[in-house]
């Protein structure tokens, strides 16, 4: 299951997005959040920049810096947010799973079309986190 949230305002936050903010948490780096996702250092950026004009308080707090200093670190916003998808994802699991086990049941067995409708900026977040 990926749940991706579209916004009316424009943005999408899904999976690859949580998890660059979980990896910055965790590794208090954009630079390392990155590497550990497999995505370029430009890509983690660029997404931390998306992330913070979109809320009404930045998401991520850096600091700029070289080798031995600057870092990255979640906001009490970005704590939040993070807290909220996870929370909302552990309720499809649970809560939802009966809609959700109706609904795979109640595809056919092909491949869907790919319908560019659905595709979002998390897209690129999602595949420098594996694709998951």
């Amino acid at each position: 299951m990926n749940l991706r949230l579209h916004f009316a305002q424009g943005l999408t936050f899904g999976r690859g997005k949580a998890d660059l903010l979980q990896a910055i948490d965790d590794e208090g780096s954009i630079s390392a959040a990155g590497r550990r996702m497999g995505m370029s250092y430009r890509r983690a950026w660029n997404l931390v920049e998306e992330m913070n004009l979109a809320f009404t308080e930045p998401l991520i707090d850096s600091a700029r810096g070289g080798s031995g200093s600057g870092g990255a670190a979640l906001t009490d916003k970005g704590r939040r947010i993070l807290a909220h998808y996870r929370a909302l994802e552990e309720l499809l699991r649970t809560a939802g799973a009966p809609l959700l086990d109706d609904m795979r049941l109640s595809l056919a067995d092909r491949p869907a079309a790919d319908d560019a409708g659905d595709k979002g900026a998390d897209e690129g977040a999602d595949k420098g986190a594996g694709g998951k």
